[in-house]
């Protein structure tokens, strides 16, 4: 989203920032530049750098040493995991990596963290309070970066309705959320239902857009009050006799990929069964 002067602005953490500051010296430095065709620096498409109205040289934004930091390292704030809807919990390159891209200005905001202070963050996180959570499109391509994304999975044990979305996840077996009503964790890799993280009071599930085979492993849900399911560009959508498969596997079932349970997707009675019925009377 481009910068706007004068208007707020909503980070993806749900965070409101203004730039109402910048207004006056947005509207100068224009003035300055209406005689010329210089670019105004909000106007570069050098993102995170401002170009230097007297030399014209790039230079980084204030803002730019912080974007590889996480909201509870940032100093002088209490917001905690629980008031945020759609963090972003990736953590940022190692110092090997800034020194490669010539980002090593960056490093000047970490310090050593002590235990104490571990625990303290850990407290702001907060995420075992989360009751609705967004964590979707958090660009998991390292291993250390999903390392610690399931680290916060595992503490999500009352949320609600949680949100995966496009993270390219493989296996979450092994994580269990209670509470979880809602998951949706489409466009995912998950080739398997038994890959799919424990959730045995789930209501409404979206898994639209991975790569489920069959139905094996559907049966799991058998016990649970799941009412909604999503299987939507799936190959196992393309497997005869589908959605009585389905049905018949989840009693609880009411819609399959948005259509409500209709009487042709009530499996029929074994027609060999009625007809050795006939044969004894």
């Amino acid at each position: 989203m481009p910068w706007i002067p004068g208007c707020s602005q909503t980070s993806s953490s749900g965070l409101t920032t203004s730039n109402q500051k910048f207004c006056k010296s947005y509207s100068s430095c224009c003035s300055i530049l209406s005689d010329t065709h210089v670019i105004p620096p909000v106007l570069s498409q050098n993102r995170g750098f401002t170009r230097n109205c007297d030399s014209g040289l790039l230079s980084p934004l204030p803002s730019d040493s912080f974007k590889y930091l996480g909201w509870c390292d940032i100093e002088e704030h209490d917001v905690r995991g629980n008031q945020l809807h759609c963090p972003r919990v990736r953590e940022g390159p190692s110092e090997e990596e800034l020194f490669f891209r010539g980002e090593e200005h960056t490093l000047k905001k970490r310090k050593q963290v002590t235990d104490t202070e571990k625990w303290q963050k850990k407290l702001q996180e907060n995420w075992e309070n989360c009751a609705e959570l967004n964590l979707s499109f958090q660009d998991l391509g390292d291993l250390y970066q999903l390392e610690n994304f399931k680290r916060i999975l595992q503490r999500l044990i009352r949320v609600e309705k949680l949100w995966l979305v496009d993270n390219s996840l493989t296996d979450l077996s092994a994580i269990r959320l209670p509470r979880c009503r809602e998951l949706n964790v489409n466009k995912n890799h998950f080739t398997s239902f038994k890959q799919l993280p424990k959730i045995p009071q789930i209501q409404h599930l979206s898994l639209a857009e991975n790569n489920i085979m069959t139905l094996s492993g559907i049966t799991d849900f058998r016990h649970t009050p799941l009412e909604s399911l999503i299987l939507k560009r799936n190959p196992c959508e393309f497997q005869e006799r589908y959605r009585q498969l389905v049905f018949s596997s989840l009693p609880n079932l009411k819609m399959l990929d948005g259509i409500p349970k209709l009487p042709e997707d009530c499996s029929p009675p074994d027609i060999r069964f009625f007809f050795k019925m006939c044969t004894i009377l």
